[in-house]
């Protein structure tokens, strides 16, 4: 029977912004003398602008946050950045202390909270994974006993014994996820850092932690920006935003209410669309540009089995020679994987041009993208000679892996390697 491992009661944090004393009494008791009688700061070198005014402001990270966490429970935290998910888990692994509220927790914290945490740079990774595991309070025989398996998880066999400093980052993000999810504690919170990794780390690394939870009955905190990986690996999602907790859910729920609420994933419009239309556009006017689904509504979050359809509208004044009117597909580093224009086919249609208001479609089949995060960039222009709208990437939407697409994906646990991951059709010509 599962049991609450993290109890979080009315928990708040707050920051003093600016700088916060000059390190010496005596500097600080004559900026103080300077400020009561109205002076500048006399410590201010030519040409600083004194920023006296704001220092002390404060600044909530998290507001009255509550909630519970059970034994073998994988919870994933989501939320824009500067929402305050990274001085949770902080909070939660003792690296700061919270301003007001109570954190009780049962059992032993691993955390991964940014590259290199609790590394010492001039040991070796031999030295350093007994540094954490002592810190963790095993002995000397437990580590020994799982030595093995953290080196050959992080691959970094031909450098275990090589000073740390001379790490990539990659390499110090595989080697502190092997220890923190390899040494036995009881709790592992996992921040962003695996973005450093490489993709088919990363699916190793969202592997590990799926059994540490199903089969090792550990509990799992896991803050990520990818939606697919949420969605993938947690039951529970909590959102947070500006240091509120606005949703504790499921994480279809929560993550689709995330996605529906946050603009930029969903649709382009508003005040960048009205910049765009002032300048001198030869007639032509962009009025929308968004993301749906076949039921036409207009969301940021698929499944792999579900078609996505590019939609744009505009006017024209009059028929504009060579108008291609398209859009840039873009991955999470912001590599172009496709770019499609509406007259790509050159048809009839395609070129014919009605003035006033037209509206355009264009369908990525279900199947055709690995589960992920993308990017919509608007490409409107005349072809080779200019363009009217080039604009980086605008909208986004999330892809999540669903087995059920056809019979070959359910014998697939995680994503198939690459970005695009359609089904081809293959036949045997042996004569």
């Amino acid at each position: 029977m599962s049991h609450t491992v993290i109890s979080v009661e009315h928990l708040s944090k707050t920051y003093r912004l600016g700088q916060i004393g000059t390190g010496t009494f005596s500097r600080d008791l004559e900026v103080w003398w300077a400020r009561l009688r109205g002076k500048p700061n006399p410590l201010l070198r030519i040409g600083q602008v004194d920023h006296g005014n704001q220092a002390g402001e404060e600044l909530w990270a998290l507001k009255d946050v509550s909630f519970t966490v059970q034994q073998g429970e994988v919870l994933g935290i989501i939320g824009r950045n500067g929402a305050g998910k990274s001085t949770l888990l902080k909070i939660l692994s003792r690296v700061t202390a919270p301003t007001s509220g109570l954190v009780k927790v049962k059992g032993r914290i691993a955390s991964l909270l940014e590259v290199g945490t609790g590394f010492h740079p001039e040991l070796t990774g031999r030295e350093n994974i007994y540094l954490n595991g002592a810190i963790l309070g095993m002995t000397r025989q437990e580590i020994n006993r799982k030595f093995d398996e953290i080196v050959d998880f992080a691959e970094i066999e031909k450098f275990v014994d090589t000073p740390v400093k001379r790490y990539s980052s990659g390499m110090y993000v595989r080697l502190a996820f092997a220890v923190a999810a390899h040494l036995e504690s009881e709790i592992l919170l996992v921040d962003e850092v695996l973005a450093v990794g490489d993709a088919e780390f990363q699916k190793k690394c969202l592997g590990k932690m799926g059994d540490v939870a199903s089969k090792e009955g550990r509990t799992v905190l896991f803050v990520s920006h990818n939606m697919g990986a949420v969605q993938e690996l947690c039951n529970r999602v909590v959102l947070i935003s500006h240091g509120d907790m606005i949703l504790d859910g499921s994480a279809i729920a929560v993550i689709g209410e995330y996605i529906e609420n946050a603009s930029e994933y969903t649709r382009f419009g508003g005040n960048l669309i009205d910049q765009l239309n002032q300048k001198d556009q030869e007639g032509f006017r962009l009025i929308d540009v968004k993301v749906v689904s076949d039921n036409n509504l207009i969301t940021g979050f698929f499944n792999s089995d579900e078609n996505i359809f590019i939609e744009i509208s505009f006017e024209i004044d009059k028929p504009i020679s060579n108008l291609s009117v398209g859009f840039d597909l873009k991955n999470s580093d912001g590599s172009i994987l496709l770019r499609s224009l509406h007259t790509d086919l050159r048809t009839e249609e395609q070129l014919a041009q009605t003035p006033g208001l037209n509206k355009w479609r264009c369908k990525i089949p279900c199947g055709f993208l690995n589960a992920g995060k993308y990017f919509i960039a608007p490409k409107i222009g005349i072809h080779n000679l200019k363009w009217i709208v080039n604009e980086n990437s605008i909208l986004s939407f999330v892809v999540n892996l669903n087995h059920g697409i056809s019979p070959y994906w359910s014998s697939y646990k995680n994503n198939r390697i690459g970005f695009i991951a359609p089904i081809l059709n293959w036949e045997s010509i042996n004569s």
